[in-house]
């Protein structure tokens, strides 16, 4: 069977050198390879057709039959690595937290541990009773969220 190692070691170096990222490796017990990467500056077809190309030749379909995919994650996806965070600074997220709790607000920080998230709130001036917007920060641990994901808006 082939290996979730083996396939991230033969695209260990290009992923380096081209400035991608890896967002996740999947293989199923069918050898389904699944590659997920990413970079700043997004991911084009070229760049999972090169990452496929790559694997597809270090692998002989005589010895183990497989299925390939190589993308980018999607934009409903829930962020999995720290470079995920990095890219969407300053961009609007929704994190769900364990306990299930849903917390939406503009990612502002990124760090090993986990991520800061401002949110907007509006609340009643106790004096003159009219709305008034406060940011409340939250900070998260990567280990103590369910998901992370992006907010799109059109």
């Amino acid at each position: 069977m082939i290996s979730v190692n083996f396939i991230k070691s033969l695209i260990q170096e290009t992923i380096i050198e081209k400035n991608f990222f890896l967002v996740e490796v999947k293989v199923s017990s069918s050898n389904k390879i699944e590659v997920y990467i990413d970079s700043e500056k997004g991911i084009r077809i070229e760049d999972c057709v090169l990452i496929s190309r790559l694997i597809e030749g270090q692998l002989d379909r005589e010895k183990e039959d497989f299925a390939l995919e190589v993308s980018s994650p999607g934009i409903d996806q829930s962020f999995k690595v720290k470079e995920q965070y990095l890219k969407n600074i300053n961009k609007n997220i929704e994190v769900l937290s364990l306990e299930g709790k849903k917390i939406s607000g503009k990612l502002v920080l990124v760090n090993d541990e986990g991520f800061e998230v401002e949110e907007m709130k509006s609340k009643k001036h106790p004096e003159t009773n009219k709305k008034v917007k406060e940011i409340v920060k939250h900070q998260f641990v990567y280990s103590r969220i369910k998901s992370a994901k992006l907010i799109i808006k059109f």
